[in-house]
């Protein structure tokens, strides 16, 4: 395992894609939240949802499954709901960088 997959808040295996991303505004003296998803080759869903500090640390970051995309809105609905009440803000559609294993942003490669 390469040192990007092991500092990456998730890999992407073959056969599996992005089902999306999503972050709030900036927050001072607390950074960014962010969640991810993919779709599994079974068809259900993988989220991590995190907080980007400013010095660019990830941290808090939690786990979770959805069997159908049914599910995973309802965890977006409730971290939203958490997020608004804390600071008055939800996260939103974002875009997210991606990697390959030996570095190249995912842009960057040749498909």
């Amino acid at each position: 395992m390469s040192d990007l997959s092991k500092a990456a808040v998730m890999n992407l295996e073959a056969g599996e894609e992005l089902a999306g991303g999503w972050a709030t505004i900036h927050i001072p003296d607390i950074g960014i939240y962010k969640l991810i998803a993919k779709k599994k080759r079974d068809g259900t869903f993988e989220w991590a949802h995190f907080v980007q500090r400013d010095n660019g640390a990830r941290e808090k970051v939690y786990r979770g499954q959805a069997k159908t995309r049914h599910e995973l809105d309802s965890a977006l609905e409730a971290i939203n709901n958490a997020l608004r009440k804390t600071y008055g803000i939800t996260l939103l559609p974002s875009d997210y960088n991606m990697y390959t294993l030996d570095g190249k942003k995912i842009s960057e490669t040749k498909q």
